[in-house]
């Protein structure tokens, strides 16, 4: 049995498991804080501030492809690998630019028009999410390479997606800290009201979040040492050896997935979750804010708690998954959804039911998002494909877009006055798109997921 059919030491899995930590950190405040940065802090107007988020997006859709196919191409620096190549680059990169994302525009003042800031932070956007990019298809190519045991593969996926769990309950654990100290405890109404001052709020837990990343970023590259080149190949070609059993495997390079059924089935049941957890992450801190009119430290207390309780119920789900299966526990997710958004849609002015209202907003949230990662899961065990960051950037690729270009419609169609908008966004958009992933789901129940083999020509 060689090293890769085996689980990996506890040292090189833990190794593994924090070297997307980084990205998970930044990600957390990149779709949690950057609308209510621009627009509540700096003073953008909504659609400037959508585009921004919009660029972001843009570059991560069309660096992922790219970054998926030259890190599959590429031989690496040296002897260092070609996967922890790609990691280094996109680590550098996302730690020399998010800290001026979160920070004033250096060098102007209150008459600088906003085009003028919108292409002073434009460059930094861009490479952040080339570096986001790169650290994120690097990290998920590592898996195949590191192991091949279906078990281990499994077990690495669960980790990361631990570790993404923790990450974002430390960024809202820390701007809940950064909030209760640097706001002070005054009486002054305004200070509950975010402004220009809390300026120093957003760029010192930027600079946290770095410096915390990047000790679990050393602790990867030191942990964790990707096969050479001869190796793996070594590794492959046993895998491409014909057989009854592993006939279907030897034909699943990239091509091959666009033409299988079941690619786009869970292509689209993962945008459309992506898109729920995403788009309820990106408005929360507007929707308690402009819509609840909750304090500023809300923006920090409700997703703080809301983590928390994801992350208790997901050892419920664990067993509950067992005894009904992951497809009708997956299934039960949607609907929930539905529901929940539909009882947080009654208006209240009443203190105690809009903070039940903000809580059930992202309840149900953290069953999409665990959802995803068993999507995830299941793509990288059929990470038999020869090229399996080509493949996994096509399946991130196609969830890009979709949230950030409803993000900026919105933004575009909202106005000063429409103090519901954001509550017709986290109740009814996101509810209608569970809907939609009820369906992508039935279809998946109806027609399950197999490979179709293909017979080789020649």
């Amino acid at each position: 049995m060689s090293d890769t059919d085996r689980s990996l030491p506890a040292v090189r899995r833990l190794s593994y498991a924090v070297g997307h930590f980084l990205n998970d950190l930044c990600a957390s405040m990149w779709f949690t804080y950057l609308l209510v940065f621009y627009h509540s802090v700096l003073g953008f107007h909504n659609t400037n501030a959508g585009v921004l988020l919009l660029v972001g997006q843009v570059a991560d859709a069309l660096c992922t492809p790219l970054i998926g196919y030259e890190s599959d191409q590429t031989a690496g620096c040296g002897n260092y690998g070609k996967r922890k190549t790609w990691h280094l680059i996109g680590t550098l990169s996302v730690v020399l630019s998010f800290a001026f994302i979160f920070n004033q525009c250096l060098g102007c003042d209150p008459n600088t028009p906003q085009w003028a800031s919108l292409l002073y932070f434009t460059p930094f956007i861009i490479i952040f999410q080339f570096g986001w990019a790169a650290t994120q298809i690097s990290h998920l190519s590592l898996i195949p390479e590191l192991v091949t045991c279906e078990h281990a593969k499994v077990e690495l996926t669960a980790y990361r997606y631990a570790f993404t769990v923790i990450a974002n309950i430390t960024v809202y654990a820390l701007a809940y800290l950064l909030f209760h100290v640097l706001s002070g405890a005054d009486d002054d109404p305004l200070s509950d009201t975010l402004g220009p001052t809390d300026v120093v709020v957003f760029r010192n837990l930027a600079l946290i979040v770095l410096g915390i990343g990047a000790l679990f970023a050393i602790f990867f590259h030191l942990g964790i040492t990707e096969r050479h080149a001869p190796v793996a190949e070594e590794e492959e070609r046993k895998l491409l050896l014909p057989g009854p059993s592993n006939r279907t495997s030897s034909l699943l390079q990239w091509k091959c997935w666009l033409q299988q059924p079941s690619f786009y089935q869970v292509a689209l049941l993962y945008m459309s979750t992506r898109l729920i957890v995403n788009l309820s992450q990106t408005y929360i801190s507007m929707y308690l804010i402009n819509t609840l009119g909750l304090p500023k430290k809300f923006i920090a207390t409700i997703p703080l708690v809301m983590y928390v309780s994801g992350f208790l119920s997901s050892f419920i789900m664990k067993p509950v998954s067992k005894h009904i299966g992951k497809s009708v526990s997956g299934s039960t997710s949607p609907v929930l959804n539905l529901v929940l958004r539909l009882w947080s849609s009654a208006r209240s002015s009443n203190s105690a039911c809009k903070n039940k209202q903000a809580k059930s907003a992202w309840t149900i949230d953290k069953a999409s998002a665990a959802l995803r990662a068993s999507m995830l899961s299941a793509s990288v065990n059929t990470g038999r494909t020869r090229d399996v960051s080509i493949f996994l950037s096509i399946v991130a690729t196609r969830c890009q877009m979709s949230p950030y270009f409803c993000v900026f419609v919105s933004t575009v169609v909202c106005c000063p006055a429409c103090v519901w908008f954001y509550h017709y966004i986290m109740v009814f958009v996101t509810g209608g798109v569970a809907i939609f992933a009820a369906l992508a789901l039935c279809s998946i129940l109806i027609w399950p997921i197999r490979i179709r083999p293909r017979e080789s020509h020649g």
